[in-house]
């Protein structure tokens, strides 16, 4: 009962939060348009649509053509997909090792702690983007899939830092000296005693991941080093660079996706910054 009230309350203040609604709002319209919008259009992103070529916004072509005549809002809404899955995926792998290690070294301490912690270190002084160039640079044939599981290996240790020092300072609690002695596994009183304590934490850490994921994608997409077999925001701006749209005034190949990325990762930031103040009684909006 005492746990599903304070559920309650947090959800009582999270849907009073004007930051909270206004993220939640941004990001559920992309969603619904990532999703709904390949439904919308009979042409697919590649698909040479207008043999015309170039053409602004009109009836039949919603968010006009390319360079090439191809249908620049089926490569939107398909790109949209491309960047959420980014996210999803990089940003869950990501927050995962981190919240795995971050446990680990946090929890046992000792000769892991030192372990880990130095692993952690080694890769937060690697260049990560120069590390990403090289092995993007070096894959002949690269998928989103591909894309999400490099950003993910690269970008765990800040997240695992943090949960380190947060299970630290749990570890030595009262609750967790009770579950020593009741005889329960260390790593099921990492999950079961400690973790539950920090899920607030490790929500807003997961959206600061998915953001984070977002822009290295986009940044790895505009120079040419994404996706070789899809589309996404980040190549759609990419491509529009390359074949001159903005000297040819074709701005609506290469404005829609980048208030896109710029909304939901505002909307990502705004949101983190709301549940802060919903989990931070101190900060709440009454």
């Amino acid at each position: 009962m005492k746990n599903l009230r304070i559920h309650n309350e947090i959800l009582y203040f999270a849907l009073r939060n004007k930051k909270v609604q206004i993220g939640l709002i941004i990001i559920l319209f992309f969603v619904l348009l990532a999703l709904i919008g390949p439904t919308l259009t009979m042409y697919q992103p590649f698909e040479y649509a207008n043999p015309l070529g170039p053409q602004a916004p009109s009836s039949k072509f919603w968010m006009g053509t390319t360079f090439f005549g191809q249908d620049v809002f089926s490569q939107f809404v398909n790109g949209l997909r491309a960047t959420f899955i980014v996210g999803l995926l990089g940003g869950g792998i990501g927050t995962l090792l981190g919240i795995v290690i971050g446990f680990t070294a946090g929890y046992y301490g000792g000769i892991v702690d030192e372990i880990l912690n130095a692993l952690t270190n080694i890769v937060l002084v690697i260049p990560t983007m120069a590390v990403l160039l090289i092995i993007a640079a070096y894959l002949d044939v690269r998928s989103v899939f591909t894309e999400c599981i490099l950003i993910g290996l690269t970008s765990w240790p800040w997240t695992a830092r943090a949960v380190r020092a947060q299970t630290f300072s749990l570890r030595t609690r009262d609750f967790v000296d009770l579950a020593k002695l009741s005889g329960m596994k260390s790593f099921k009183i990492i999950f079961s005693e400690i973790a539950p304590n920090m899920m607030s934490y490790l929500l807003l850490v997961f959206i600061l991941q998915f953001g984070g994921a977002i822009l290295t994608a986009a940044t790895l997409d505009f120079i040419g080093l994404g996706p070789t077999n899809a589309i996404s925001l980040g190549l759609m701006m990419q491509y529009s660079v390359l074949w001159g749209a903005l000297p040819f005034g074709m701005w609506w190949w290469f404005v829609p996706p980048g208030l896109a990325i710029t909304a939901i990762v505002g909307a990502l930031y705004c949101t983190n910054v709301g549940l802060d103040e919903v989990f931070n009684p101190k900060l709440r909006e009454m």
